[in-house]
């Protein structure tokens, strides 16, 4: 389980996260939505331990990030990519996370092949291409076996087949009982894989719920999404 509850972020004099208040439930797919600003990666970052909140809690399984003792075999994540050194190879970036947790060396080839990354092991970083960069942060967030997976843009430079791969990754990790926390700004492909929706925008969740109670009235997700985030009309406007 993952929650967050009454949130709150300041950078100077301006809150840029107001009571912020969500779960993603064990079973399911939660798609955390909003336009660029949002305050979609702040959310993301202060429940991963990487920036800390003025007010509220983000908690992984009832804990804060930091207090997991071996936090890969808990929850999986991936921000910004695969995060690994340029210079280094596949095998051993994957190799030094796996000591840092205590995870079995066999996991390194079980998830690169996992990820379709099974013969460039020995590839160093900075000849991938994105969607190979985008296949090794999923090795990574994968190779504790977490309970929880929390991916931001997980389908950014990933072919057709790459992201047909990972909607059955995600449903299968839910349907194992695990749980997913889905950032992107695609909203075609949460809407392929989410069964809750988590709509931010201007700092605020303007929507929370299942995904067929947030877009009931609207077309498609699309429509309920710009609906949700368009801004207030300001006095006096038109």
């Amino acid at each position: 389980m993952l929650s967050v509850e009454r949130l709150v972020k300041r950078r100077g004099s301006r809150e840029i996260l107001t009571d912020i208040t969500f779960r993603a439930a064990p079973g399911r797919v939660t798609g955390l939505l909003g336009p660029n600003g949002a305050g979609k990666s702040s959310t993301l970052r202060i429940l991963l331990g990487l920036d800390r909140a003025d007010a509220g809690t983000a908690l992984v399984n009832g804990q804060p990030y930091r207090h997991l003792r071996r936090p890969l075999r808990t929850v999986g994540s991936m921000l910004d990519g695969s995060g690994a050194h340029r210079s280094r190879t596949a095998r051993n970036h994957l190799s030094w996370v796996a000591r840092s947790n205590g995870i079995p060396k066999r996991r390194v080839a079980e998830v690169l092949d996992q990820v379709g990354l099974g013969g460039a092991g020995r590839t160093r970083v900075g000849r991938f291409s994105l969607g190979m960069g985008q296949r090794l942060g999923l090795a990574t967030a994968l190779l504790g076996e977490p309970e929880a997976l929390v991916l931001d843009e997980p389908v950014n430079g990933l072919d057709p087949e790459g992201i047909r791969w990972i909607r059955g990754l995600l449903r299968g990790h839910a349907s194992s009982g695990g749980t997913v926390l889905l950032s992107s700004h695609l909203m075609s492909e949460v809407a392929e894989v989410a069964d809750d929706l988590v709509v931010i925008a201007g700092g605020r969740v303007v929507a929370n719920g299942p995904i067929r109670e947030v877009t009931v009235g609207y077309p498609s997700l699309e429509d309920a999404f710009f609906a949700l985030t368009a801004p207030e009309p300001t006095a006096g406007g038109r």
